[in-house]
This record gives structure tokens, C-alpha cells and sequence, in this order.
């Protein structure tokens, strides 16, 4: 079930994905961490941030929207109160979610992280709205993509993930950006901007007006992305968007996920993320298939004979 990308190994190429897994702390009493590959932490800034007004996540149909501000404790806080005790689980890889509205606040926090011991890669969120440029999201420019990731590079003493926004033209070719830029992986997709209104109110059923949409309800598009992504770079892609059964994790794979991550799901059930490992180990038994790896970027390839 091993598996390595940008020079990190997993125990299983399954990951809880960052803003439904906390901190880490708060799961371990509920997950197993020896039997999922590791987890991204909630997005962390330079201070603390509180988030937006409720109402600010809601249901749908197959999904949720969300709009939570990303509220977290800051970086110094995490480093502080929360690491210490996640460095109980050596094999499990702590991936630092990082956040920023400049450049320069990404920087920081990574500058802060570097010196911190137990976090084994940043993964850079970009969908944040630069407040340089007028608000316009890093992600959705190639430009500002490109100085985001490359500078954050120059400092990053660990593997780089960028975790590329799906609301945007073109996938392939901002993958390819944070390539160029120096990414040592990509992840995606983050969730697709959204609306929902009240109809007796009138009013939007989220504070924030818009919000993020995530589930099973994101799945076939996300699954095509990561899909276009994969074929458009050489360095590894984390998978995400619906997952909620060892099928789905297995169909990220063969669309060329080197690993995938797990989130919506997580409020369902927080066993999520471990079921799914355990559920993809025993996909992997029933089917024959020796090592996980070799499902990535196998969709159309002859089945092995049994």
C-alpha cells in the first residue's frame, strides 16, 4: 500500500484533507493514524483568524457548502500547542496547509514552519484572493500563480504542494504553472464557488453570500481535472472532490492520482479516511492488484489477468 511522491513516503496513498481534519489532535482518539497515509492541517495564517459570521455551512444535495472563513489558531499557536503532540506519530505525514492574502504572508508562515520539527510538507492553498491585485485569487491567474509558488519555493525547506482552485478555464494549464514555478506536487481540486438562497427569505441561505461546494455532488468534474492535470505534468497529483468509498479513491488513481485526499466526508463519518484505506486495501486483495501504485494513471489499460 506504499507509496511515495515529491520524495515523501505513505503508508497508503489515502489523506484527510485540510479544513475537515482539524489540527490532527482532535481525531486521535477517533482515527487510527498508523492506517491512513496522513492529513493536511487547517489552513494557517500568519495570526489568528476568527472566520466568517454564521450562517456559514449548510447541506445540499450530495454535498455541503461551506464559507468558514478559514478560522485557525495562527501559525505560532499551532507550532506551540498542537505539534508537539502530533510528533507521537512519525509515520504519518503532517502536511502544513498555508495560507496568505500577499505573497509575503505565505513567506512568513513558512519561514516560521521551517525551524518547527514534525511537518513533512507545505501545501500551499491558492485560492486565497490577493489583496495586491485587488482581491483576484492566486490560483485563477497564472501570473500571480507563478510568483506565488516560486517564491514560497525559495524558502520552503520541505516538499511543495500547490492546491490548485477548479474555478478557473483552464486546469491543465495552471498545473502547469505551479510546475514551472517550481510545485513539487499539485493537489486538487479545492471546492467550486457557489450560491444558495432562502426562497421564503429571499435571502442567501450563507452570510458570505457565496460559499465553497464539496461532496459526492463535485466528483465526476473534479475527477475529470485531476484527470487533465495528470496528463499535463510530470510531478505528482493529489486527487480530491467526493470521495467517500475505496471505488471512488481507486477511480482518482486511474485517472493518475499518485494519492488522494479524503474531506467532505469526514462530516459524515470522522472514521472516513481510515475506512477508505481499509476499504482500498482490501479493492486492492479482490482485484490482484500487488501494489497500489500501479493503479495510477491506469484507466484504459488492459486489466492484469488473474
Amino acid at each position: 500500500m506504499r507509496v511515495e511522491f515529491a520524495g515523501i513516503e505513505l503508508a497508503n496513498p489515502v489523506i484527510a484533507a485540510s479544513g475537515t481534519f482539524g489540527y490532527g489532535v482532535e481525531f486521535e482518539e477517533i482515527v487510527s493514524f498508523r492506517r491512513i497515509g496522513g492529513f493536511v492541517t487547517k489552513g494557517l495564517s500568519r495570526e489568528p483568524m476568527a472566520g466568517n459570521e454564521p450562517p456559514r455551512l449548510i447541506e445540499t444535495a450530495s454535498g455541503m457548502m461551506n464559507a468558514i472563513g478559514l478560522q485557525n489558531i495562527g501559525v505560532k499557536a499551532f507550532i506551540e500547542k498542537k505539534l508537539p503532540e502530533l510528533r507521537k506519530y512519525p509515520k504519518t505525514a503532517v502536511i502544513a496547509n498555508v495560507f496568505g492574502y500577499q505573497v509575503t504572508d505565505y513567506i512568513e508562515v513558512i519561514q516560521r514552519l521551517n525551524g518547527a520539527e514534525g511537518i513533512m510538507a507545505y501545501e500551499l492553498n491558492a485560492s486565497c484572493p490577493n489583496t495586491d491585485h485587488g482581491g483576484m485569487v492566486f490560483g485563477n491567474d497564472p501570473t500571480m500563480l507563478d510568483e506565488l509558488v516560486w517564491r514560497t519555493k525559495q524558502v520552503a525547506r520541505r516538499p511543495l504542494i500547490v492546491k490548485l482552485s477548479p474555478n478557473v478555464t483552464s486546469i491543465d494549464a495552471m498545473a502547469r504553472c505551479a510546475e514551472k514555478a517550481g510545485a513539487d506536487a499539485v493537489s486538487l481540486v479545492n471546492t467550486f464557488v457557489s450560491l444558495a438562497i432562502d426562497v421564503e427569505t429571499r435571502r442567501p441561505r450563507i452570510a458570505n453570500v457565496t460559499a465553497g461546494l464539496s461532496g459526492p455532488a463535485i466528483k465526476p468534474i473534479a475527477l475529470r481535472m485531476v484527470w487533465e492535470a495528470a496528463k499535463a505534468v510530470k510531478i505528482p497529483v493529489l486527487g480530491m472532490g467526493g470521495i467517500v468509498s475505496a471505488e471512488d479513491a481507486v477511480e482518482f488513481l486511474l485517472a493518475g492520482a499518485t494519492a488522494v485526499q479524503v474531506g467532505t466526508a469526514s462530516y459524515a463519518d470522522p472514521r472516513a479516511v481510515e475506512q477508505i484505506a481499509k476499504g482500498l486495501e482490501h479493492w486492492c486483495v479482490r482485484h490482484h492488484v500487488e501494489k497500489v501504485k500501479e493503479l495510477t494513471g491506469g484507466m484504459g489499460k488492459r486489466k492484469p489477468a488473474d
